[in-house]
């Protein structure tokens, strides 16, 4: 089944800056995407809402099961349809809220310590399980075709499942948001200015999502450290990050692959937080 949007849905993104649901891995996928998460937990001795948040980001650069859902045909036919045939993974991150917890997402942007330019990039947001309301679907603030960057602070939020911690500090109308609810294995897009929030898992079971951040490969990243990024599909005519390879077999080679990329990651994301902070980047 084909996840390519209409040209109607394409025009309904570029105004409203997100879209949902989108048919997605099929929930047989996801359920055993979910297990393999959780034998992967298993192996680091703690769930990712106890690791260090690190440990939740970029795992597609190690792990050939979360490679395989960011590679997913459904998930890239339908980001090919924002954003162009030629495709890089810039990061991809787990946000896990445990069963009757009071983990949060604050009001925010995905483009505000990315570094990324233009503001091309979009998340799909795959359910490994049910995303309702009751358990903390993320709700999406119109963009109207007025998008622009807000003014955030970092670490604001203690219990916060973003690893910046970060939350808007203007104005805006938050009256008008839309809940993105999903059932298992479908998914979402939404826009890098597309400002959002999810509130706690008040439900009985986790509420997993899986945060895949997809750029044209002209997309530019405008920090002093030089990044990294996978070409999941079409070519890179650009080289604007250094590209990673696919795992394979070979799990000390993914392991030492996924290190570089996480070191660079980290640095870039800590450099952008103080630039903001800084104003030297608003736009």
């Amino acid at each position: 089944m084909t996840s390519v949007l209409t040209a109607e849905q394409v025009a309904g993104y570029r105004h409203d800056g997100f879209h949902f649901p989108v048919t997605g891995i099929g929930a047989e996928h996801a359920r055993a995407a979910r297990a393999e998460l959780e034998a992967y937990e298993a192996s680091m001795g703690g769930t990712l809402t106890e690791l260090d948040r690190s440990a939740r980001y970029k795992l597609h650069v190690k792990l050939p099961w979360a490679h395989g859902i960011v590679t997913h045909p459904a998930v890239l036919d339908a980001v090919e349809s924002v954003i162009g045939p030629d495709i890089l993974v810039w990061t991809s991150t787990f946000f896990v809220k445990e069963p009757r917890t009071d983990a949060v997402t604050l009001w925010h942007q995905d483009a505000t310590y990315f570094g990324l330019r233009p503001h091309d990039h979009i998340t799909a947001w795959v359910a490994l399980s049910d995303a309702s309301a009751t358990s903390g679907c993320m709700t999406f603030i119109p963009e109207n075709g007025a998008a622009r960057l807000y003014h955030h602070k970092a670490n604001v939020e203690p219990n916060s499942i973003n690893g910046g911690g970060q939350a808007i500090v203007e104005t805006f109308d938050e009256d008008s948001g839309v809940r993105g609810m999903l059932r298992t294995g479908e998914f979402s897009l939404h826009h890098t200015l597309c400002v959002h929030s999810s509130p706690p898992n008040e439900s009985d079971d986790r509420r997993i999502g899986y945060g895949i951040s997809f750029i044209p490969a002209t997309t530019r990243h405008i920090g002093t450290t030089r990044q990294r990024a996978m070409l999941v599909r079409g070519e890179d005519r650009y080289g604007n990050f250094e590209l990673e390879a696919h795992p394979g077999a070979d799990a000390a080679a993914n392991l030492a692959e996924y290190e570089k990329s996480i070191e660079s990651y980290n640095t870039g994301y800590a450099e952008q937080i103080a630039w903001h902070e800084e104003g030297r980047v608003r736009s």
